[in-house]
């Protein structure tokens, strides 16, 4: 424990707490990754599902944290693999059942959620092949840098530019064929 010594021989602790505080990081970040989350998998409850899993797994980790400060990094990083995890399990269920979602439509908020606009450009990103996908998303959505991005992602920098490059090349394609 850390102290230091105050004046007439009283100790005052100086310790810095190790806990993170799951509370307060769930009211702060559980909407924004949420939304991170469906971008990526596409539909809210997956989404959802996602993110819970992530905060669970944080919460049985919590204690293995070496800084506090780097569980949003985790929790960042645990939805994007949970979110891989997620689509690779429904194409799995998808190629071995041969059962295919219904096709619905789209939800009763979208004309007040997105503009045609928004909605073509991101018809567009989820095209894009994944690991594209999901640069675009976290540079652009998440508004992280390019090192931030490579944590998250477990990639070198130069890998978050060149596939950032490259996703947006391939954006930009697509959009003026649909103009």
């Amino acid at each position: 424990m850390s102290t230091h010594t105050l004046r007439h021989g009283r100790r005052a602790d100086t310790t810095v707490s190790s806990q993170v505080d799951l509370a307060e990081l769930y009211r702060e970040h559980q909407l924004p990754m949420v939304r991170l989350a469906r971008l990526l998998v596409d539909d809210l409850a997956s989404a959802e599902d996602v993110v819970q899993d992530a905060f669970l797994g944080l919460h049985r980790n919590a204690g293995g944290l070496r800084d506090p400060q780097a569980a949003l990094g985790y929790l960042r990083r645990s939805v994007i693999n949970n979110a891989r995890s997620a689509l690779r399990h429904r194409r799995t269920v998808r190629a071995h059942l041969k059962v295919a979602e219904p096709d619905l439509g789209p939800p009763a908020d979208a004309p007040v959620l997105l503009a045609e606009e928004h909605s073509q450009v991101l018809q567009a990103v989820r095209a894009l092949p994944p690991r594209q996908r999901e640069v675009l998303v976290l540079r652009y959505w998440s508004e992280l840098t390019e090192a931030q991005i490579a944590d998250a992602l477990g990639i070198r920098p130069g890998t978050v530019k060149s596939q950032a490059s490259r996703a947006l090349d391939a954006l930009a394609r697509v959009l003026e064929e649909q103009v």
